[in-house]
């Protein structure tokens, strides 16, 4: 009697491949315009675009709210700071400021964006 080894099955899952062939997966995912990659994308433009949506709303409601402001008091109007009348310093002066700020917030809350989709698409 002749006993007969049968080979030890393997099973082979997407874990056991080594990180440099599930990034090329993912990357294929990309070139290929398939539907894992196209959501993936659809993610990153949505966080991008809910962080400008956020961004615009601060800065509207913070210089929207200025003429509301001198509207309700109109006695701030008449408030001189060296020279100039408040609505035309805070209007026409430190709204540049405001914007500067807005638009490096922005571009550090964008670029975490993209760090962090890259992260996830090198993870995968």
């Amino acid at each position: 009697m002749e006993e007969t080894t049968r080979p030890q099955r393997v099973r082979i899952v997407l874990g056991d491949q080594p990180q440099a062939g599930r990034k090329q997966v993912v990357r294929a995912e990309f070139d290929q315009q398939t539907g894992v990659g196209e959501v993936l994308v659809r993610g990153l433009v949505r966080a991008q675009l809910g962080l400008a949506v956020r961004i615009a709303a601060l800065v509207s409601l913070s210089l929207g709210s200025l003429p509301l402001l001198f509207a309700l008091f109109p006695a701030l109007g008449d408030v001189t700071v060296l020279g100039v009348r408040l609505p035309w310093l805070l209007l026409g002066v430190a709204a540049y400021p405001v914007f500067v700020v807005a638009g490096w917030i922005y571009t550090r809350g964008a670029e975490r964006n993209e760090r962090d989709f890259v992260e996830l698409v090198e993870r995968s």
